[in-house]
């Protein structure tokens, strides 16, 4: 039985429409090639630096090949008579497509390192989305820090805990602050950007 693009995009989703880590380097290839054409060597180069620099080496989310993007039509050559290893790569309208679903998607259980690295591209690339999606996207955001806040909150005041003498009260203070401060990050370009959009 073959299987369309659509339905294998679909199966490497999580059932509640947020990314798999295989997904973060397709939203990075994306997203980069948006941003500019690329050779394969500069944007393979560009994706294992940003993705090594934020999680550390990773053989799952190195593991996708940008060849299966071309394959899939959503990116191409710009001149597809050249040899392969010398030809420029650019966002084809399929790849629009797909990175605006890429950048839509919500994030997935708690902050963990994979959601910080969805996070950093998603900042990365806003501006392919209008603002109003910007928006609701820094909407969504803020809601997942309300959730990472309400469960830090719930185990910090867990009766038992608070009771100890263990110094984890203290290190929830630090992630709750970092959590609250990435908040407080996300409603002010949130707001910037809707008094940009006011003025247009």
């Amino acid at each position: 039985m073959r299987v369309s693009k659509e339905e294998a995009r679909l199966f490497d989703m999580y059932k509640d429409n947020s990314l798999i880590p295989s997904e973060a380097v397709r939203l990075a290839a994306l997203g980069l090639l948006w941003q500019g054409e690329r050779s394969y060597a500069d944007l393979a180069r560009e994706i294992r630096h940003i993705i090594g620099r934020i999680v550390g080496p990773s053989l799952e989310l190195l593991g996708p090949s940008l060849e299966l993007y071309k394959i899939e039509g959503l990116i191409e050559a710009v001149d597809p008579k050249l040899p392969p290893e010398t030809q420029i790569m650019r966002l084809s309208a399929d790849g629009q497509a797909e990175l605006r679903r890429l950048m839509t998607t919500r994030l997935r259980g708690a902050m963990g390192e994979f959601n910080k690295l969805i996070i950093a591209f998603k900042m990365h690339f806003l501006g392919c989305l209008p603002v109003a999606e910007q928006c609701a996207q820094l909407d969504l955001l803020i809601e997942a820090c309300d959730k990472e806040l309400a469960r830090l909150g719930d185990l910090r005041t867990y009766t038992p805990l608070s009771q100890s003498n263990s110094h984890l009260t203290s290190w929830l203070d630090l992630e709750i602050a970092e959590v609250d401060g990435r908040r407080q990050w996300f409603q002010a370009l949130q707001a910037r950007l809707a008094a940009m959009a006011d003025k247009l």
